[in-house]
Protein backbone atom coordinates (compact mmCIF):
# COMPACT_ATOMS: atom_id res chain seq x y z
CA UNK A 1 0.00 0.00 0.00
CA UNK A 2 2.99 2.30 0.58
CA UNK A 3 4.06 1.43 -2.99
CA UNK A 4 1.26 2.20 -4.73
CA UNK A 5 0.59 6.09 -2.97
CA UNK A 6 4.70 6.18 -3.09
CA UNK A 7 4.68 8.50 -5.98
CA UNK A 8 1.51 10.92 -5.24
CA UNK A 9 2.56 14.13 -4.21
CA UNK A 10 6.39 13.36 -4.74
CA UNK A 11 8.55 16.62 -5.83
CA UNK A 12 11.52 14.93 -7.75
CA UNK A 13 13.60 17.67 -7.24
CA UNK A 14 13.67 16.83 -3.39
CA UNK A 15 12.02 13.69 -3.04
CA UNK A 16 9.63 15.19 -0.15
CA UNK A 17 5.85 15.11 -0.45
CA UNK A 18 3.74 18.08 -1.06
CA UNK A 19 0.26 16.70 -0.09
CA UNK A 20 -1.14 19.68 1.25
CA UNK A 21 -5.01 19.90 1.72
CA UNK A 22 -7.50 19.76 -1.03
CA UNK A 23 -4.58 19.65 -3.46
CA UNK A 24 -4.49 17.93 -6.52
CA UNK A 25 -1.93 14.92 -4.47
CA UNK A 26 -4.82 15.30 -1.39
CA UNK A 27 -8.11 14.49 -3.62
CA UNK A 28 -5.95 11.63 -5.61
CA UNK A 29 -5.02 9.93 -1.78
CA UNK A 30 -8.34 10.32 -1.17
CA UNK A 31 -9.88 8.48 -3.75
CA UNK A 32 -7.05 5.43 -3.23
CA UNK A 33 -8.51 5.38 0.21
CA UNK A 34 -11.95 4.70 -1.04
CA UNK A 35 -11.00 2.54 -3.34
CA UNK A 36 -8.99 0.81 -0.25
CA UNK A 37 -12.45 0.88 1.88
CA UNK A 38 -14.67 -0.51 -1.22
CA UNK A 39 -12.41 -2.89 -1.88
CA UNK A 40 -12.69 -4.46 1.47
CA UNK A 41 -16.23 -4.08 1.79
CA UNK A 42 -16.14 -1.26 4.07
CA UNK A 43 -18.57 1.51 4.29
CA UNK A 44 -17.28 4.73 3.32
CA UNK A 45 -18.02 7.77 4.91
CA UNK A 46 -17.13 10.95 4.53
CA UNK A 47 -17.91 14.33 6.75
CA UNK A 48 -19.01 17.62 6.14
CA UNK A 49 -15.19 18.63 7.00
CA UNK A 50 -13.63 15.89 4.49
CA UNK A 51 -12.89 13.52 7.41
CA UNK A 52 -12.66 10.37 5.61
CA UNK A 53 -14.26 6.93 7.55
CA UNK A 54 -14.14 3.55 6.66
CA UNK A 55 -16.83 1.25 8.76
CA UNK A 56 -16.42 -2.53 9.17
CA UNK A 57 -19.57 -3.21 11.16
CA UNK A 58 -21.68 -0.95 12.33
CA UNK A 59 -23.15 1.02 15.16
CA UNK A 60 -22.20 2.69 18.22
CA UNK A 61 -19.23 2.71 20.31
CA UNK A 62 -16.23 1.85 17.54
CA UNK A 63 -12.77 1.49 17.93
CA UNK A 64 -11.53 4.19 15.81
CA UNK A 65 -7.81 3.48 13.93
CA UNK A 66 -5.82 5.64 11.26
CA UNK A 67 -4.11 8.73 11.18
CA UNK A 68 -4.12 11.22 8.01
CA UNK A 69 -2.44 11.08 4.87
CA UNK A 70 -1.65 14.65 3.67
CA UNK A 71 2.19 16.47 4.59
CA UNK A 72 4.09 19.37 5.55
CA UNK A 73 5.97 20.59 2.41
CA UNK A 74 8.88 18.20 1.25
CA UNK A 75 7.53 15.97 4.02
CA UNK A 76 8.66 12.01 4.21
CA UNK A 77 6.64 8.73 3.36
CA UNK A 78 5.72 7.50 6.90
CA UNK A 79 3.79 10.42 8.42
CA UNK A 80 0.54 10.13 8.45
CA UNK A 81 0.30 7.41 5.88
CA UNK A 82 2.06 4.80 8.14
CA UNK A 83 -0.85 4.74 10.22
CA UNK A 84 -3.68 4.63 7.71
CA UNK A 85 -1.96 1.71 5.87
CA UNK A 86 -1.10 0.16 8.83
CA UNK A 87 -4.76 0.10 9.77
CA UNK A 88 -5.88 -1.46 6.89
CA UNK A 89 -3.35 -3.99 7.08
CA UNK A 90 -3.84 -4.72 10.65
CA UNK A 91 -7.66 -5.30 9.32
CA UNK A 92 -6.51 -7.75 6.71
CA UNK A 93 -4.61 -9.80 9.18
CA UNK A 94 -6.98 -10.14 11.84
CA UNK A 95 -9.64 -11.12 8.90
CA UNK A 96 -7.54 -13.84 7.47
CA UNK A 97 -7.30 -15.33 11.06
CA UNK A 98 -11.17 -15.22 11.13
CA UNK A 99 -11.39 -13.20 13.87
CA UNK A 100 -14.88 -11.06 13.55
CA UNK A 101 -15.13 -7.40 16.33
CA UNK A 102 -17.84 -7.52 18.95
CA UNK A 103 -17.84 -3.46 17.95
CA UNK A 104 -17.21 -1.66 14.70
CA UNK A 105 -13.97 -0.47 13.84
CA UNK A 106 -13.33 2.79 12.12
CA UNK A 107 -10.05 3.45 9.66
CA UNK A 108 -10.10 7.41 9.72
CA UNK A 109 -8.12 9.56 7.33
CA UNK A 110 -8.21 13.16 8.84
CA UNK A 111 -8.35 15.92 6.92
CA UNK A 112 -5.70 18.71 7.02
CA UNK A 113 -3.91 17.04 9.56
CA UNK A 114 -0.56 19.21 9.37
CA UNK A 115 -2.05 22.82 8.52
CA UNK A 116 0.57 23.18 6.11
CA UNK A 117 -1.84 25.17 3.53
CA UNK A 118 -4.15 26.98 5.98
CA UNK A 119 -2.09 27.22 9.16
CA UNK A 120 -4.03 25.30 11.73
CA UNK A 121 -2.84 21.76 12.50
CA UNK A 122 -5.69 19.31 12.73
CA UNK A 123 -7.91 21.11 11.37
CA UNK A 124 -10.38 18.33 10.09
CA UNK A 125 -10.33 16.87 14.09
CA UNK A 126 -10.57 19.93 15.32
CA UNK A 127 -13.84 21.04 13.23
CA UNK A 128 -15.17 17.54 14.37
CA UNK A 129 -14.69 18.07 18.13
CA UNK A 130 -15.73 21.93 18.06
CA UNK A 131 -12.54 22.72 19.30
CA UNK A 132 -12.04 25.11 15.80
CA UNK A 133 -14.99 27.60 14.93
CA UNK A 134 -16.53 27.05 11.77
CA UNK A 135 -16.28 30.14 10.63
CA UNK A 136 -12.61 30.74 11.56
CA UNK A 137 -11.80 27.59 9.69
CA UNK A 138 -14.01 28.85 6.05
CA UNK A 139 -12.11 32.12 5.85
CA UNK A 140 -8.21 30.78 6.36
CA UNK A 141 -6.24 32.21 3.27
CA UNK A 142 -3.46 29.56 1.69
CA UNK A 143 -0.69 31.86 0.27
CA UNK A 144 -2.96 32.19 -3.10
CA UNK A 145 -5.05 33.63 -0.86
CA UNK A 146 -7.87 31.01 -1.35
CA UNK A 147 -10.26 30.85 1.34
CA UNK A 148 -11.30 27.38 2.44
CA UNK A 149 -14.63 28.16 1.70
CA UNK A 150 -13.12 28.60 -1.58
CA UNK A 151 -11.43 25.98 -1.94
CA UNK A 152 -14.03 23.42 -0.89
CA UNK A 153 -16.45 24.77 -3.15
CA UNK A 154 -14.35 24.05 -6.31
CA UNK A 155 -14.10 20.42 -5.17
CA UNK A 156 -17.79 20.13 -4.36
CA UNK A 157 -17.61 20.16 -1.26
CA UNK A 158 -20.40 22.24 0.50
CA UNK A 159 -18.73 24.72 3.00
CA UNK A 160 -21.75 24.99 4.70
CA UNK A 161 -21.58 21.08 6.54
CA UNK A 162 -18.27 22.32 8.13
CA UNK A 163 -18.27 21.96 11.79
CA UNK A 164 -18.99 19.87 14.83
CA UNK A 165 -19.81 16.61 14.01
CA UNK A 166 -21.60 13.43 15.73
CA UNK A 167 -19.25 11.44 15.78
CA UNK A 168 -17.72 11.25 18.67
CA UNK A 169 -21.01 10.07 19.36
CA UNK A 170 -20.19 7.21 17.57
CA UNK A 171 -16.46 6.48 18.79
CA UNK A 172 -15.74 4.75 22.42
CA UNK A 173 -11.97 4.60 21.52
CA UNK A 174 -8.84 5.60 19.19
CA UNK A 175 -5.71 4.47 18.87
CA UNK A 176 -3.54 5.95 16.56
CA UNK A 177 -0.65 4.77 14.66
CA UNK A 178 2.62 6.81 13.67
CA UNK A 179 5.88 6.78 13.08
CA UNK A 180 8.59 8.11 15.38
CA UNK A 181 9.04 11.51 15.43
CA UNK A 182 12.27 11.77 17.91
CA UNK A 183 14.96 9.18 18.79
CA UNK A 184 13.32 7.32 21.99
CA UNK A 185 12.63 3.84 20.28
CA UNK A 186 16.26 3.34 19.18
CA UNK A 187 17.61 3.49 22.39
CA UNK A 188 15.29 -0.12 23.05
CA UNK A 189 14.70 -3.11 21.86
CA UNK A 190 11.16 -2.15 20.80
CA UNK A 191 10.50 -1.70 17.79
CA UNK A 192 7.06 -0.53 19.30
CA UNK A 193 6.26 2.19 21.83
CA UNK A 194 2.94 3.71 23.70
CA UNK A 195 2.90 7.42 24.10
CA UNK A 196 2.24 8.88 27.46
CA UNK A 197 1.48 12.43 26.90
CA UNK A 198 1.89 15.23 24.14
CA UNK A 199 3.48 18.33 25.01
CA UNK A 200 1.36 21.63 24.40
CA UNK A 201 2.87 23.82 21.02
CA UNK A 202 1.71 26.43 19.61
CA UNK A 203 2.22 28.64 16.22
CA UNK A 204 2.39 32.64 16.24
CA UNK A 205 3.28 35.09 13.47
CA UNK A 206 5.68 37.87 14.16
CA UNK A 207 5.70 40.86 12.01
CA UNK A 208 8.78 42.92 12.31
CA UNK A 209 7.75 46.23 10.48
CA UNK A 210 10.41 48.63 9.40
CA UNK A 211 10.81 51.11 6.20
CA UNK A 212 11.76 50.30 2.91
CA UNK A 213 14.97 52.14 1.40
CA UNK A 214 17.67 51.65 -1.02
CA UNK A 215 20.64 48.90 -0.15
CA UNK A 216 23.35 51.01 -1.98
CA UNK A 217 22.34 54.71 -0.65
CA UNK A 218 20.98 54.42 2.27
CA UNK A 219 23.63 54.44 5.89
CA UNK A 220 23.66 51.62 7.86
CA UNK A 221 22.91 53.90 10.95
CA UNK A 222 19.95 55.40 8.87
CA UNK A 223 18.40 51.88 8.04
CA UNK A 224 15.36 50.75 9.78
CA UNK A 225 15.75 47.59 8.99
CA UNK A 226 13.19 44.93 10.43
CA UNK A 227 15.37 41.92 8.97
CA UNK A 228 17.79 42.82 11.95
CA UNK A 229 15.03 42.42 14.66
CA UNK A 230 14.15 39.29 13.22
CA UNK A 231 17.54 37.48 12.74
CA UNK A 232 18.12 38.43 16.53
CA UNK A 233 14.94 37.17 17.57
CA UNK A 234 16.03 33.82 15.83
CA UNK A 235 18.85 33.58 17.80
CA UNK A 236 17.46 34.37 21.00
CA UNK A 237 14.72 31.37 20.29
CA UNK A 238 17.42 28.94 20.35
CA UNK A 239 19.22 30.17 23.61
CA UNK A 240 16.28 30.47 25.30
CA UNK A 241 14.00 27.02 24.32
CA UNK A 242 17.66 25.56 24.85
CA UNK A 243 17.33 26.90 28.19
CA UNK A 244 14.39 25.93 28.81
CA UNK A 245 14.13 22.43 27.25
CA UNK A 246 11.59 23.35 25.24
CA UNK A 247 11.30 23.66 21.18
CA UNK A 248 11.02 26.66 19.27
CA UNK A 249 11.33 27.26 15.53
CA UNK A 250 10.85 29.45 12.74
CA UNK A 251 10.23 27.38 9.82
CA UNK A 252 8.53 30.34 7.25
CA UNK A 253 8.97 33.77 6.48
CA UNK A 254 7.73 36.75 3.78
CA UNK A 255 9.64 39.73 3.68
CA UNK A 256 8.48 42.77 1.54
CA UNK A 257 8.88 43.78 -0.65
CA UNK A 258 11.51 41.04 -0.96
CA UNK A 259 14.58 42.81 -3.58
CA UNK A 260 17.92 41.65 -3.04
CA UNK A 261 18.64 45.39 -3.26
CA UNK A 262 16.12 46.80 -1.04
CA UNK A 263 15.96 46.95 2.68
CA UNK A 264 12.88 45.15 4.17
CA UNK A 265 9.47 47.13 4.71
CA UNK A 266 8.68 44.11 6.45
CA UNK A 267 9.42 40.70 7.84
CA UNK A 268 6.59 38.27 8.54
CA UNK A 269 7.89 35.24 10.52
CA UNK A 270 5.82 32.03 12.17
CA UNK A 271 7.17 30.62 15.18
CA UNK A 272 6.51 27.30 16.27
CA UNK A 273 6.66 26.55 20.38
CA UNK A 274 6.60 24.06 22.31
CA UNK A 275 7.30 23.07 26.31
CA UNK A 276 6.76 20.59 28.99
CA UNK A 277 3.88 22.46 30.22
CA UNK A 278 1.83 25.73 29.36
CA UNK A 279 3.50 27.94 31.85
CA UNK A 280 6.79 26.96 30.50
CA UNK A 281 5.06 27.58 26.45
CA UNK A 282 3.82 31.18 27.77
CA UNK A 283 6.79 32.10 29.22
CA UNK A 284 9.11 31.22 26.39
CA UNK A 285 7.01 32.92 23.96
CA UNK A 286 6.69 35.87 26.25
CA UNK A 287 10.76 36.47 26.72
CA UNK A 288 11.38 35.52 23.33
CA UNK A 289 8.68 38.86 22.41
CA UNK A 290 10.52 40.68 25.17
CA UNK A 291 13.92 39.96 23.26
CA UNK A 292 12.26 40.80 19.59
CA UNK A 293 11.46 44.25 20.98
CA UNK A 294 13.71 44.74 22.49
CA UNK A 295 15.75 44.18 19.70
CA UNK A 296 13.63 46.23 17.29
CA UNK A 297 13.19 49.44 19.10
CA UNK A 298 17.14 50.56 19.03
CA UNK A 299 16.51 50.61 15.13
CA UNK A 300 13.05 52.18 14.78
CA UNK A 301 11.34 49.07 14.16
CA UNK A 302 8.25 47.20 15.76
CA UNK A 303 6.96 44.13 16.10
CA UNK A 304 3.25 42.99 16.84
CA UNK A 305 2.21 39.33 18.02
CA UNK A 306 -0.59 37.20 16.60
CA UNK A 307 -1.47 33.50 17.89
CA UNK A 308 -2.43 31.57 15.45
CA UNK A 309 -3.30 28.64 17.44
CA UNK A 310 -2.66 26.90 21.02
CA UNK A 311 -2.89 23.32 21.52
CA UNK A 312 -2.91 22.60 25.23
CA UNK A 313 -0.67 19.62 27.00
CA UNK A 314 -2.41 16.29 26.42
CA UNK A 315 -2.20 13.27 28.83
CA UNK A 316 -3.67 10.18 26.68
CA UNK A 317 -5.81 8.17 28.82
CA UNK A 318 -3.84 6.12 31.69
CA UNK A 319 -5.59 3.16 32.17
CA UNK A 320 -6.05 2.75 27.77
CA UNK A 321 -2.18 3.47 27.93
CA UNK A 322 -1.19 0.86 30.68
CA UNK A 323 -3.31 -1.74 29.18
CA UNK A 324 -1.84 -1.71 25.34
CA UNK A 325 1.64 -0.93 27.01
CA UNK A 326 1.19 -4.05 29.13
CA UNK A 327 -0.64 -5.92 26.06
CA UNK A 328 2.29 -5.17 23.77
CA UNK A 329 5.23 -5.05 26.54
CA UNK A 330 6.39 -1.66 24.84
CA UNK A 331 7.90 1.32 26.57
CA UNK A 332 6.10 4.21 27.47
CA UNK A 333 7.60 7.89 25.98
CA UNK A 334 6.23 10.94 25.36
CA UNK A 335 5.80 13.19 21.89
CA UNK A 336 7.02 16.91 21.40
CA UNK A 337 4.73 16.18 18.34
CA UNK A 338 1.03 17.28 18.22
CA UNK A 339 -1.65 14.39 16.46
CA UNK A 340 -5.22 13.82 15.94
CA UNK A 341 -5.04 11.70 18.84
CA UNK A 342 -4.10 14.64 20.54
CA UNK A 343 -7.15 16.65 19.75
CA UNK A 344 -9.64 13.47 20.30
CA UNK A 345 -7.98 12.96 23.82
CA UNK A 346 -9.96 15.11 25.85
CA UNK A 347 -13.74 13.47 23.89
CA UNK A 348 -12.89 9.87 23.87
CA UNK A 349 -10.65 7.50 25.61
CA UNK A 350 -7.23 7.88 23.09
CA UNK A 351 -3.94 5.79 22.59
CA UNK A 352 -1.12 6.36 20.55
CA UNK A 353 1.72 3.77 19.21
CA UNK A 354 4.75 4.94 18.09
CA UNK A 355 6.94 2.57 15.43
CA UNK A 356 10.80 2.53 15.81
CA UNK A 357 12.32 5.32 13.26
CA UNK A 358 16.22 5.04 13.28
CA UNK A 359 17.57 8.39 12.28
CA UNK A 360 14.67 10.17 14.41
CA UNK A 361 13.80 12.65 10.97
CA UNK A 362 10.61 12.94 10.57
CA UNK A 363 8.87 15.68 8.34
CA UNK A 364 12.03 15.76 5.52
CA UNK A 365 12.84 13.29 3.00
CA UNK A 366 14.59 11.43 5.19
CA UNK A 367 12.01 10.08 7.59
CA UNK A 368 12.23 6.39 7.49
CA UNK A 369 11.49 3.08 9.13
CA UNK A 370 12.58 -0.26 8.47
CA UNK A 371 10.15 -2.59 6.78
CA UNK A 372 10.53 -5.18 9.75
CA UNK A 373 9.45 -2.23 12.09
CA UNK A 374 6.26 -1.43 10.01
CA UNK A 375 5.49 -5.04 9.88
CA UNK A 376 6.19 -5.27 13.73
CA UNK A 377 3.77 -2.13 13.99
CA UNK A 378 1.08 -4.07 11.76
CA UNK A 379 1.48 -6.79 14.64
CA UNK A 380 0.68 -4.37 17.21
CA UNK A 381 -2.09 -2.68 15.88
CA UNK A 382 -3.35 -5.78 15.08
CA UNK A 383 -3.14 -7.35 18.69
CA UNK A 384 -4.77 -3.71 20.10
CA UNK A 385 -7.89 -4.32 17.60
CA UNK A 386 -8.16 -8.12 18.85
CA UNK A 387 -7.81 -6.82 22.37
CA UNK A 388 -10.28 -3.93 22.20
CA UNK A 389 -12.83 -5.09 19.72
Amino acid sequence: MLDAIADIGLDPRTGGYRRFAWSDADMELREWFAGEAAGRGMELVEDGNGNQFAWWGSGDDALLIGSHLDSVPDGGAYDGPLGVVSSFAAIDRLRADGFAPNRPVVVGNFADEEGARFGIACAGSQLVTGALDPAKALGLKDRDGLTLAEVLTARGRDPRAVGRTNLLESIGTFVELHVEQGRSLIHSDAAVGVATAIWPHGRWRLDFCGEANHAGATLMEDRHDPMQAYAATVLASRRLATAAGARATFGRLEVEPGGTNAIPSRVRAWLDARAADEGQLDALVDALVHQARAAADPDGTTVTLTTESVSPAVEFDAPLRDRLATLLDAPVLPTGAGHDAGVLSPHVPTAMLFIRNPTGVSHSPAEFAEDADCEAGVDALAAVVEDLA
